[in-house]
């Protein structure tokens, strides 16, 4: 019962992070939560057997969980151009491990209802944030000559207009492969104009258009 709910539980979050395109889909979530889960009871399964003849500590093998989690956790980040994403699903992972335990342990009501609040946390809030900061982003889309360290000079442009990136995405021109297509994702607290930011940009060596939205 406890590996079957496991399961679940597991795949329940695990749907929140698929239904958002996240490395670390359904089934990895289900693998998670359902090895922890494991893990626990053979943990209690072990001290009952020795129970009275050692001082064995069911836990210890509860405790590796919670720290060898961090392998799978380190993978999922990713570092991509000046923005680090995976985070969240790093975090997801971790809890998603909590919650396997949880169940593993017979704490059922706290797994159930910590399963409630990492739904509602990645799903709820996540909505909040798109619809608070949708009107303060800038999303440029910058076409430039394929030059060493050009990124970083764009980078800079646009830190220099105080202003924060949030996202950074690089492909080549599908016509020409000594061409850029850099996709910036913005956020304008300033509230500059769109037309200040691109003229700083153009300005820039090697910049062939920029386009804002």
């Amino acid at each position: 019962m406890r590996l079957a709910l496991s399961c679940f539980l597991g795949g329940v979050i695990g749907y929140e992070r698929q239904s958002r395109r996240k490395s670390a889909g359904l089934r990895t979530n289900v693998l998670v939560c359902l090895g922890s889960c494991l893990i626990m009871v053979l943990s209690e399964a072990l001290y009952f057997d020795v129970e009275g003849r050692t001082n064995a500590d069911p836990a210890r093998l509860a405790a590796q969980v919670v720290s060898g989690i961090g392998f799978l956790g380190a993978g999922a980040i990713m570092k991509e151009g000046l923005t680090v994403t995976g985070l969240t699903t790093a975090a997801c992972l971790w809890v998603v491990a909590g919650v396997g335990l949880a169940v593993g342990a017979g704490y059922y009501a706290g797994a159930l209802f910590t399963t409630g609040l990492i739904f509602a946390t990645l799903g709820t809030l996540s909505r909040i944030d798109e619809w608070v900061m949708h009107d303060q982003n800038l999303y440029l889309k910058v076409r430039t000559q394929d030059k060493p360290g050009q990124l970083m000079h764009i980078s800079s442009c646009i830190d220099d207009l105080q202003l924060k990136v949030r996202g950074v995405k690089v492909k080549a021109d599908e016509d020409h492969s000594d061409i850029l297509c850099i996709d910036f994702e913005v956020y304008n607290h300033r509230g500059l104009k769109g037309v200040i930011v691109v003229d700083a940009i153009q300005r820039i060596e090697g910049v062939l258009s920029v386009d804002v939205s």
